[in-house]
């Protein structure tokens, strides 16, 4: 008994099949992510290390060259690039696709860890990045108050950024523009000459006046003490006052002898602006396997929460970029494409063959052809991105290329006066050949596709992939659903 006589005779066999699909497809449907663009694995790790102060040269010789040497033995290494700026070493390692880059870069960072002691002293902690197209922020926003410039930053330091960081599947918060508060220390470099003292001597004694750390415990006979140093400095007039040396004839140098002590802003190196006002930039990234439109719904709720609470300055937020809205109104187009591919094609169907019935058969056959898309997008762990949205959007007019094929041999049989269930038999039968060689010429285009390697592959793999998946089905409902129903109505 073949395929499409089962489905005849056994009807029920058919509607199970499908009904499990379709409780699938709406599952797996209901767990996808959205997503801008699909999964791209961008094989290379970036080493920045900041040398405060350093010539290029001294950040080649002391950094750049010791990390290069380190990182050269890691596994399937194509090249490293590094560069050494002032101040700044770059270090750019690029490995072959089949590399795991997250276990590499946890190797990188055990290498680097054990040469930390070679490294100078001054430098800052390595960072180590991998590149990834995932990681955009997924949502930009300007924050802005009535607040003076200074404080409203240490607010979204201090308050905001926290909240924020506390919304489920955020990840990175980064902040641009405002004002951050910094003492400075204005040396008069006349006076700092005449006393005979040097700017390391004076830095150093900075660094050494402004610490606080345990020094040990008091065990009593019935408690025990934990002893502290409170050593930080808590106003300006306690650094003013600092003893930074001594003269030859033994008075005191304190810092106000030969500096100015200022409680001012650090540099500005980002000015952020939203509609022509300035603002603090708040840039918010998502976490690895978080809904980008799920996080960016929760994060917009919680921007409005502290709206509320702190109307009393006039907190503002004002969106500049949302990274969900594209791939929102992505989907919703596709939404919408679906319905009117499947109500031309019905027309289509109506007008060439003159048939409600065919129009009827049509409209079911194409939903159920995409059942296997959804479930297969959620096996392999897809998400609704651009990619698989086109494909989802090109595969309509192919999913009608079999169903058609196989309704106008059952619509010739029936012309010829044969009854139903003989139409629909006959009719699959003698054009199974055909509709099989339509699918599968569309297959044998779009497979390759899905093994292409490199960052072309990354991108066409999941495009390829739905496109297979649901011209297969296709074939699959030209052999049952469609004889189905013809041989029903």
């Amino acid at each position: 008994m073949t395929l499409t006589e089962l489905s005849i005779k056994r009807p029920s066999f058919v509607i199970v099949i499908f009904s499990a699909l379709a409780l699938l497809a709406v599952f797996g449907y209901s767990m996808l992510n959205y997503e801008l663009l699909p999964n791209i694995n961008i094989p290379w790790i970036v080493v920045s290390t900041v040398y405060p102060g350093a010539s290029p040269n001294e950040v080649e010789n002391g950094v750049t060259k010791p990390i290069e040497d380190a990182l050269s033995g890691l596994e399937k290494v194509k090249r490293i690039i590094s560069t050494s700026y002032e101040g700044v070493s770059v270090i750019s390692i690029e490995f072959d696709k089949t590399a795991d880059i997250e276990v590499l870069i946890q190797e990188a960072q055990r290498r680097v860890n054990q040469i930390s002691l070679e490294l100078p002293k001054g430098i800052r902690t390595p960072v180590f990045q991998k590149i990834s197209l995932s990681e955009t922020p997924v949502l930009q926003v300007g924050a802005t108050s009535d607040l003076p410039s200074r404080e409203f930053y240490q607010l979204v330091k201090d308050q905001i950024q926290p909240a924020l960081a506390r919304v489920e599947g955020v990840g990175l918060i980064n902040l641009t523009g405002g004002e951050e508060r910094e003492i400075k220390i204005n040396l008069d470099a006349s006076k700092v000459e005449a006393y005979h003292l040097s700017i390391a001597g004076i830095a150093y004694a900075v660094n050494s006046s402004n610490l606080d750390f345990p020094t040990g415990r008091i065990q009593g006979e019935n408690r025990q003490f934990v002893v502290r140093v409170a050593g930080k400095f808590s106003s300006l007039d306690e650094l003013r006052n600092l003893v930074v040396g001594a003269s030859p004839e033994g008075s005191k140098i304190r810092l106000k002898d030969i500096a100015e002590v200022e409680d001012g802003i650090a540099e500005i190196k980002t000015i952020c602006r939203i509609n022509g006002i300035p603002s603090i930039g708040i840039a918010i990234h998502k976490q690895a396997d978080a809904n980008a439109v799920k996080v960016s719904s929760l994060v917009q709720a919680e921007l409005n929460q502290l709206e509320k609470q702190y109307t009393s300055i006039k907190l503002k937020f004002d969106i500049a970029h949302n990274q969900s809205d594209f791939t929102l109104a992505a989907a919703k187009d596709v939404q919408k494409d679906l319905l009117i591919a499947i109500l031309l094609v019905s027309a289509v169907m109506f007008l060439f063959l003159h048939s409600v019935r065919n129009s009827l058969i049509v409209m079911i056959a194409i939903p159920a052809s995409l059942t296997a898309s959804f479930v297969v997008m959620w096996a392999f762990n897809f998400s609704l991105n651009l990619m698989t949205l086109l494909a989802l959007s090109l595969v309509i007019g192919i999913l009608v290329d079999d169903s058609i094929v196989v309704l106008e041999n059952i619509y010739h049989h029936l012309e010829k006066g044969e009854d139903r269930g003989t139409a629909a038999l006959y009719g699959r039968n003698e054009i199974g050949f055909a509709a099989v060689s339509i699918t599968f010429v569309d297959v044998v285009v779009f497979v390759p596709l899905a093994l292409v390697a490199g960052l072309i592959g990354d991108i066409m793999r999941e495009f390829a992939i739905v496109i297979t998946a649901s011209t297969l089905t296709s074939l699959f409902v030209s052999f049952t659903i469609t004889p189905l129903l013809s041989s029903r109505f």
